[in-house]
């Protein structure tokens, strides 16, 4: 799966939110300033070629929604993020964490248990 730019990452948080959409109500959902109608668009073209979005008809114009999920997505992205970064260990990437944004017990204790969780 490719990776996504930062702009192609904030349609898809928007696509994901509102599961269908035109380029108009994505403008709606961003942050001013808006960007251009034709920049938007020409994203969402983008995504469609990359495969992570596809389109239905609507009157004149198109409905646009997600085929990747944002799970799918985050799935990928940490697990390239681990690879490149921490040689696939999760430990090592949890260490670093640990030691560069003071994760504290409590919060080590947390994520134990989630892992313990998903391994019943």
């Amino acid at each position: 799966m490719k990776q996504l730019t930062k702009a192609e990452e904030e349609i898809m948080q928007i696509l994901w939110k509102l599961e269908k959409a035109n380029v108009a109500t994505m403008i709606e959902e961003m942050p001013e300033p808006k960007p251009a109608y034709n920049t938007v668009s020409t994203i969402v073209r983008i995504l469609e070629d990359k495969g992570f979005v596809d389109h239905e008809k609507k009157g004149k114009g198109y409905l646009y929604f997600p085929l990747i999920t944002r799970e799918t997505y985050s799935n990928q992205s940490m697990n390239k993020l681990m690879d490149n970064y921490f040689n696939g260990s999760f430990k090592s990437m949890v260490s670093f964490f640990m030691k560069k944004n003071d994760l504290s017990t409590k919060d080590l204790e947390a994520i134990l248990k989630e892992i313990d969780k998903n391994e019943k």
